[in-house]
């Protein structure tokens, strides 16, 4: 292809003792003229190829009338109000609608936030929302243009109306209401911010700021800060009772953390806190708060259980350096503790049985008092509070997006909430499919689990398929056979699906997500290239049927993959990937993510890194697959230079005649709060791609 041309510097630096060639770091600045217009060249060209694929219009139509469809999302029950979000399928972003009662919400309720109404091009969204313990006032976070940096918004939810308060510069938090409804907690980033979300600049560390609502940001409390330590992070929690703050803090992305408890005080009517109980100092395991009760709290912890279990321990400081007397309250079983919510008396418990959630019921005795009776492939939410009989789940498939469910924390009834749906007359009819699991054996001999999902009723039996095969493998997220919009797409068009389940997930617990990070993160490339290969030597498909994805870390499992194994596919689709291992560290939030990827500045974790990184595994002369990178310019979280250099550097080294294109959306970010118009254009052209190259006519 006559691809945009690209300037190269012939800038190289010594790291560690190696010489390393940097010749696009000029695309690191976003809001260079440079960059702009190579932007711009690089999309015509995209558009330019895109365009003339005979499958485009047909995916733009299905995506179209996928995301038409009226939706809604699960139930919450705060401040003694019922909340849901909705879309009648026209809209970009859910609307947030609230009622005094569950009857009332399944008819309709009355709008509190419709954030359609803040941008006119639809990138203002709601990501987040918290309500007073009075119920009187509700607390919007707020992000524009797909950044991470957030504005609070603050609305009185009986009459309606936007309450005098400007809070902004917050990151990774929401309101944290304190008990005198006029007080809350929230984590400030000084100095950064910028409106346009394309700066790139190293994050500072937080502050916890204490906010008097109708009082100046910068009359603000400070609570807690860590000066010499960037890269600590920490949020908040109160507890049901009003007595407590619950702090956990963390080192970055980290899966260790420590747990301080505030007292919760009251001068005169006015909350505030008392000096914290460092009660977990020492960051040896993963402790998530779960509730208190009466003078004890109770975790969700991996502390000598890779595959979780529930414990309490009273509210009191042990002695230096040592960890509470824990008591035992849900023992490690076989599958894994994922989620651990609060819920009227008791406890519901999600656990993974082979990557697949069954919810289970508990007592604070820990007596199991039997799973809840819920229909769907993947949790999607889990919302409970304790003392709250009620609470509501909601389950999706691949090719449903979320079906919610009341649940009685006492008797564990289940009731359906069909009704939460508006506007039903839909104009897609979901295609059926079939859902198969298998297993692949990995370079060192580890199993690994897939589920092979395939367009109708029955398991396909007709030869190599055109094959879309998803990863993730990071951050001990797990990965389910659950609902994006793209997938009922691929399937009606004909196409399989494979979703793996990688080491470095959570799938099956902490051992699991430890087998794929730091010097074993190769593990998580083996694993996916496994699957691939397991998918061809069975005939499911053949290497010229397989398209590989994945966003974010999944980017860069793609990345890896395309450049250990150019072979292995027909088209590679890395979005919003981690490309560059060498200095992913120095930009906005990515310091934090050494948990996964090793500090570069350590000549250990560089050596390692260099050994995958993406971006430095390129090599000139190679018939690279066909590749789509895809990106957003105002992804403030891994920022668009990784997907710029590894672009100009791909199309720069390919030998074979696949196009390597990028596709830049622009005011867009890292996928949160997404419009659905760029969604449904985005996911079209992302498929659209992988069909023209696997051989899918839909």
């Amino acid at each position: 292809m006559d691809y945009p041309t690209t300037r190269r510097d012939d800038l190289i630096e010594t790291l560690h003792g190696r010489p390393i060639a940097d010749p696009y770091r000029w695309l690191e600045d976003p809001d260079s003229a440079e960059t702009v217009d190579w932007v711009s060249r690089q999309n015509e060209v995209t558009e330019a190829f895109l365009s003339g694929l005979p499958g485009r219009d047909w995916f733009r139509g299905a995506m179209g009338r996928i995301l038409e469809r009226p939706r809604a999302g699960t139930p919450a029950k705060r401040g003694g109000h019922y909340l849901v979000g909705r879309n009648d399928g026209a809209q970009n972003q859910d609307v947030i609608f609230v009622a005094d009662s569950l009857p009332e919400l399944l008819e309709g309720g009355r709008v509190i936030m419709d954030p359609n109404l803040l941008a006119a091009d639809g990138t203002t969204a709601v990501t987040g929302y918290t309500v007073s313990p009075d119920g009187g006032t509700i607390g919007f976070s707020i992000s524009e243009g797909g950044s991470d940096w957030r504005t609070f918004l603050l609305r009185d939810l009986a009459t309606g109306e936007d309450l005098a308060d400007d809070v902004q510069q917050a990151k990774f938090s929401v309101p944290e209401w304190l008990p005198d409804n006029r007080s809350y907690l929230y984590v400030h980033f000084p100095g950064g911010g910028r409106a346009d979300g394309t700066e790139t600049a190293a994050q500072g560390g937080g502050q916890l700021k204490l906010h008097r609502v109708g009082a100046p940001q910068d009359q603000d409390q400070l609570i807690l800060e860590f000066p010499d330590n960037d890269q600590l992070m920490f949020w908040v929690e109160a507890s049901h009772d009003h007595r407590w703050m619950i702090m956990h803090l963390v080192q970055g992305t980290e899966n260790r953390n420590r747990l301080w408890a505030y007292p919760i005080t009251d001068t005169d009517g006015v909350s505030g806190l008392g000096e914290p109980i460092k009660l977990i100092d020492r960051p040896d395991a993963m402790f998530a708060f779960v509730r208190v009760d009466g003078d004890e709290i109770l975790l969700h912890t991996d502390l000598d259980a890779p595959r979780g279990r529930v414990v309490r321990c009273p509210i009191t400081a042990p002695e230096p350096d040592a960890l509470p007397a824990f008591t035992e309250v849900v023992p490690e079983r076989d599958t894994t503790l994922s989620t651990v919510v609060a819920a009227g008396d008791g406890l519901l418990v999600e656990v993974l049985q082979d990557a697949q959630p069954v919810v289970l019921r508990f007592g604070l005795d820990g007596a199991e008092l039997g799973p809840l009776d819920l229909a769907g492939g993947a949790l999607n939410a889990l919302n409970g509070e304790a003392g709250e009989r009620e609470a509501f789940a909601g389950l999706s498939t691949v090719v449903s997006p979320n079906r919610a469910y009341a649940i009685d924390a006492e008797t564990g009834g289940t009731e359906a909430l069909d009704g939460l749906v508006i506007n039903t007359g839909e104009t897609w009819t979901p295609p059926e499919f079939t859902v198969a699991r298998h297993r692949a054996v990995s370079a060192d001999g580890t199993e690994v689990p897939y589920f092979l999902i395939t367009p109708g009723a029955e398991p396909a039996a007709d030869g190599p398929r055109p094959t879309l095969l998803y990863g993730y493998g990071g951050f001990k997220i797990p990965i389910f056979a659950s609902y994006r919009a793209i997938w009922p797409a691929w399937l009606a068009a004909g196409g399989a699906l494979a979703i793996a389940n990688l080491r470095g997930g959570g799938e099956f617990g902490t051992d699991w997500y430890d087998a794929g990070r730091l010097d074993a993160k190769q593990n998580v490339f083996d694993d996916f290239i496994a699957v691939g290969e397991d998918l061809i030597k069975t005939g499911r498909t053949s290497s010229d049927r397989l398209a590989l994805h994945g966003g974010s870390n999944g980017g860069l499992l793609v990345g890896a993959v395309l450049t250990q194994r150019p072979d292995l596919a027909a088209a590679a689709l890395p979005a919003v990937g981690v490309l560059d291992l060498l200095r992913f560290h120095k930009f906005t939030v990515g310091a934090a993510w050494v948990s996964d990827f090793g500090n570069p500045d350590d000549a250990d974790d560089f050596a390692t890194a260099l050994a995958y990184s993406p971006l430095h595994n390129v090599r000139p002369g190679t018939s690279y697959p066909a590749t789509l990178v895809i990106t957003g310019d105002h992804d403030d979280r891994v920022v668009p230079l990784h997907s710029h250099k590894f672009t100009a550097t791909l199309q720069q080294a390919q030998a074979g005649d696949a196009p390597i294109l990028t596709r830049i959306e622009t005011n867009a970010g890292h996928g949160m709060g997404k419009p659905t118009a760029k969604i449904a254009e985005e996911s079209a052209d992302l498929l659209a791609f992988a069909a023209h190259f696997t051989g899918l006519n839909p």
